[in-house]
């Protein structure tokens, strides 16, 4: 299964896990048949509605209290904005110059996913997991 795939039944299976016991996806035509199933019987599972506007759900886009913001449902059911990175626009603003990511330097990576402890980044809801995903 590909990563969109998997996020799809993944957010569906939580969702709904009370109202479906068991679905086997033996071979391909099943899986095309359940993501099927998926998208008419919850059409928009990668969308939701966060302070009365439509977001896309666990996508980093740039942010504007911070460098990055991703729109995340918390264990409730409820959508939350987790707000990641240096500085962003509140940085610009009292004039000070934003971080670059420079993960293409090992050693950079390294130190950052040591000090970050990027093992065990904890939940999606919290901006350490979103930064270590980033890097």
């Amino acid at each position: 299964m590909d990563n969109t795939t998997k996020e799809l039944y993944d957010d569906f299976t939580k969702q709904f896990e009370d109202d479906i016991f068991e679905y086997d996806v033996e071979n391909h035509d099943d899986l095309v048949e359940f993501l099927e199933f998926i998208k008419e019987y919850k059409p928009d599972v990668n969308e939701a509605e966060y302070q009365g506007r439509e977001v896309k759900l666990n996508k980093p886009m740039a942010g504007d209290v911070k460098k990055f913001k991703v729109y995340v449902k918390n264990p409730k059911g409820n959508v939350v904005k987790v707000n990641f990175g240096h500085g962003g626009t509140s940085a610009k603003k009292a004039g000070e110059k934003t971080m670059r990511i420079k993960k293409d330097n090992p050693e950079r990576k390294k130190a950052f996913r040591a000090r970050h402890n990027c093992d065990s980044p904890g939940p999606r809801t919290g901006a350490r997991y979103w930064s270590c995903k980033a890097w």
